[in-house]
């Protein structure tokens, strides 16, 4: 019985050795251009690298999290939450095509998931899940005071992800 468990095991241990052998990439992709940039950028080192694997990943909001409880939403109760998770939904189904499209038309194949959560704790267990060593992110270029109301996304994984943090810029256009 211990011959055969090892024997199954053996497979398993193999895959996932190639898989370590691979440089794993993880995008985070919102519906901003900043996030496609980013994209767009891990996408064109990756097809340029021999062993990489990219993973695409979404933070989907919670329809809670978007929606005050108070006033008319207390009033309507459940549809008003029904009618956001919906938006949410085609929102992120909207994010994950524009993703995949990008990622094809660079003959580049990754996976793309939807996770429901704050977006900075979705891709730092995103890193962790998929053993990540780099974690790419575009940058909203938000000033000191709009980033302490609204928080960085960037700034947070560049100091608590356990990987490489590469923050892709918009370029500064000169005429």
């Amino acid at each position: 019985m211990a011959e055969t468990e090892a024997a199954a095991a053996a497979p398993a241990a193999a895959e996932e050795e190639e898989t370590r052998n691979k440089t794993v990439v993880l995008v985070g992709v919102d519906d901003s251009d900043h996030s496609y940039r980013a994209l767009e950028w891990a996408v064109r080192h990756v097809a340029a690298m021999a062993a990489a694997e990219l993973v695409v990943v979404h933070a989907k909001p919670s329809p809670s999290s978007v929606v005050t409880v108070g006033g008319a939403a207390a009033a309507a109760g459940g549809e008003v939450l029904r009618y956001v998770e919906a938006d949410l939904r085609r929102r992120a189904e909207e994010v994950v095509e524009r993703a995949r499209r990008l990622c094809a038309a660079s003959s580049v194949e990754g996976v793309v998931e939807v996770v429901e959560g704050e977006p900075r704790i979705v891709l730092c267990n995103a890193i962790d899940k998929h053993r990540a060593d780099m974690l790419v992110v575009g940058s909203h270029g938000y000033g000191a005071i709009k980033r302490a109301f609204l928080g960085s996304v960037s700034d947070y994984c560049a100091h608590h992800a356990h990987c490489s943090v590469m923050i892709v810029k918009q370029p500064k256009h000169t005429k």
